[in-house]
């Protein structure tokens, strides 16, 4: 099914919503579940398919067989849920690239194979990483500000790569490493929005072809 980078209404929406916004720190739930667990999966796969806005908790409920009420036995919220995705998410993408960067080795290499972890993440947890990527905003504030922290952490990664390559000689002196971070980063991101795991070229090898792409600019000197 093509995904949607717009969120849509959710057609069938009969019944209001209980409250989900959320202003104080996040409270402990639910303890963890095989159900809950489900619950999480689907929800990625229906935030990524409706949007979080378009997908009611009826939605959910028919996905895994439960009626509305029996969810509230395993999450707090919808939000909860999209918590869930979205941190899950931001966990995976940091773990790769902390070990990417510490990984040793030219600044090319590490940068490489972070790039190529991203891809990689992405298309392996494609409905995961489409919510983190698009719907990780309409969270309320405190939990959106535990998500910015960790995608913060990541973005420096990637500086710190950039920078640690300019210092050495391999990446052109006129590099901006902010500039070329935001390069990176934008080519990662959009992989969800464009690709299929049936499609012409695997996951590693676009993030290899990237890889390639960014090297090449990084290391050509600019104008005179």
């Amino acid at each position: 099914m093509p995904r949607t980078v717009e969120t849509l209404p959710a057609p069938d929406r009969v019944a209001p919503e209980e409250p989900e916004g959320r202003s104080a720190p996040r409270a402990a739930g639910p303890v963890p579940s095989p159900r809950r667990a489900e619950l999480v999966n689907a929800a990625a796969r229906l935030f990524s398919e409706r949007g979080y806005h378009g997908t009611s908790m009826q939605h959910l409920g028919r996905a895994l067989g439960l009626q509305r009420g029996s969810l509230y036995a395993h999450i707090g919220s919808k939000e909860d849920l999209l918590f869930d995705v979205v941190d899950g998410g931001a966990d995976r993408f940091l773990s790769m690239a902390r070990r990417a960067a510490s990984s040793g080795g030219p600044a090319a290499v590490r940068l490489r194979a972070l790039l190529v972890g991203h891809v990689n993440t992405a298309a392996q947890h494609l409905d995961a990483a489409t919510v983190f990527l698009n719907e990780w905003r309409y969270l309320s504030p405190t939990p959106r500000a535990e998500i910015q922290a960790k995608r913060d952490l990541y973005e420096g990664l990637v500086r710190e790569i950039i920078s640690d390559g300019i210092a050495s000689g391999e990446f052109s002196p006129g590099v901006d490493a902010a500039m070329a971070g935001r390069l990176v980063l934008s080519a990662g991101n959009w992989i969800y929005t464009w690709y299929r795991p049936d499609g012409a070229m695997s996951a590693c090898a676009i993030g290899m072809e990237l890889s390639d792409l960014i090297l090449d600019g990084l290391t050509k000197e600019g104008p005179p």
